[in-house]
């Protein structure tokens, strides 16, 4: 949520969702969620398995979004890309994204080719069919995509580090994509072995959103889905715990790419939890309070306008997961100032906020983008259906999804003060330099 309310917005009726949600299990256990919306004539059809990056067993980082790239090769019934080229044809889009946390594949049609979604969405989850050869050619694809959004990019190659820095072991500090070195060893056996564990019924969630009645769908989902064979013995995700961190870690990276170094700090902070989210309200609310609006927010204001020592802030919270989350901020100097500058002047700025407290003021500017933003998200049905979907697979209840704009606006200013106090402690995070190869060293650098 970007916007901010006030403690005295706690009586306004705030909106859930416009779309009617109902709910059902079929009898190899698949959740199905369906999102009425008949404003088009349109559906978005979403497949979530509860299954991602941080699920992969040590040494085969990378594979969850490998079967991803693998699930579009073909079945039994059907050709390498018949299921996307399908949806060109009806006009219709698809795609699909690996997280930590899941991986979900999605079509968004006109509403009268659901039926063909479904059956071709459910051919797939255990009909996949793959030659050594389509292995070979996605892992050069997936290896090649590596290289584009990380190795090229000195920033995405630094947040892996700090990242990696950040969980020691949890598997949250494994990239999504993989380590490349074991991305290259990746083979068929492995896929087959991930896919055949976790590729199942009773892993996965259908959300259906939009132009669509629940007993039609329950009946198409009964009849493609539920003759589905579910995965026996399926365990429940138990993963790696991580230590409590007792000390400030910190790290540089020089980078001849870089043309514009900054400071990013990152703080482990408690995640968003099914039955109580307010913890995860409270830091929603003070990430966009500090940095959410860039130049006006608090940060903003502070640093780059009354005493100027950057040109960006931003502020996020990342607290849609499974298990642990992460608060960031990042600050990137006006020429002429240090790194080691900025992040005192960050410091010094974040001491201030928790001596002087959230500004009445701010809160009452920012009551009525709430609403809005709460309002305009009711016209994005492929959103909602992204939103819902996501958040089932991270554990939460369609209960708590709806009660989600409530529990923001109970969030009081001495809840994002005590947010605030518990996540900004520098035992419990890791800082970063990102510089250009070429400059100077600094004192902590």
């Amino acid at each position: 949520m970007k916007f901010l309310l006030s403690a005295l917005f706690v009586g306004f009726a705030l909106p859930a969702f416009a779309s009617n949600i109902s709910s059902f299990e079929l009898d190899n256990g698949m959740e199905v969620v369906v999102l009425e919306d008949h404003r088009a004539p349109v559906v978005v059809h979403t497949v979530w398995y509860k299954v991602g990056a941080a699920d992969e067993a040590p040494g085969k980082s990378g594979i969850a979004h490998f079967l991803e790239h693998l699930m579009f090769k073909g079945t039994d019934k059907m050709e390498n890309g018949e299921l996307s080229e399908t949806v060109t044809r009806n006009g219709g889009s698809d795609n699909a994204f690996t997280s930590w946390d899941y991986t979900a594949y999605y079509q968004r049609v006109a509403a009268d080719r659901l039926p063909l979604m479904m059956k071709m969405e459910a051919d797939r989850m255990r009909g996949l069919q793959m030659t050594e050869g389509d292995v070979a050619t996605e892992r050069d694809v997936v290896l090649a995509e590596r290289n584009q959004r990380t190795d090229s990019d000195p920033s995405a190659l630094f947040r892996e580090q700090m990242r990696a820095a950040q969980f020691l072991n949890h598997p949250y500090g494994i990239p999504v994509i993989g380590w490349r070195h074991e991305i290259e060893q990746l083979n068929r056996d492995d896929a087959f072995a991930f896919y055949r564990q976790y590729y199942a019924p009773n892993n996965a969630i259908l959300v259906v959103a939009g132009d669509v009645y629940p007993d039609d769908v329950r009946q198409l989902a009964e009849t493609y889905y539920g003759p589905i064979a579910p995965t026996i013995g399926l365990q429940d995700r138990v993963r790696p715990t991580e230590p409590p961190q007792r000390a400030e870690r910190r790290m540089a990276m020089r980078d001849p790419r870089v043309s514009q170094p900054y400071v990013t700090r990152s703080y482990i902070a408690p995640e968003r939890n099914s039955g109580d989210q307010s913890d995860a309200a409270a830091l929603t609310i003070l990430a966009n309070l500090l940095g959410g609006d860039g130049a006006t927010s608090y940060l903003g204001q502070a640093l780059m306008f009354e005493d100027p020592k950057a040109i960006y802030v931003s502020t996020s919270y990342g607290g849609a997961s499974l298990d642990l989350a992460t608060f960031g901020l990042v600050i990137v100097p006006v020429p002429g100032v240090s790194l080691d500058d900025a992040e005192a002047a960050l410091d010094a700025t974040i001491a201030r906020f928790l001596a002087e407290g959230v500004d009445m003021e701010q809160f009452e500017r920012l009551k009525t983008q709430l609403r809005a933003s709460l309002i305009y998200k009711q016209d994005n049905i492929e959103g909602l259906a992204r939103e819902v979907g996501a958040n089932l697979a991270i554990g939460l209840s369609i209960e708590d999804i709806e009660a989600w704009p409530d529990v923001l606006a109970a969030v009081t200013p001495e809840d994002v003060m005590a947010a605030a106090r518990s996540v900004f402690a520098k035992s419990n995070a890791v800082t970063g330099h990102l510089m250009p190869e070429t400059a100077p060293m600094e004192g902590t650098q």
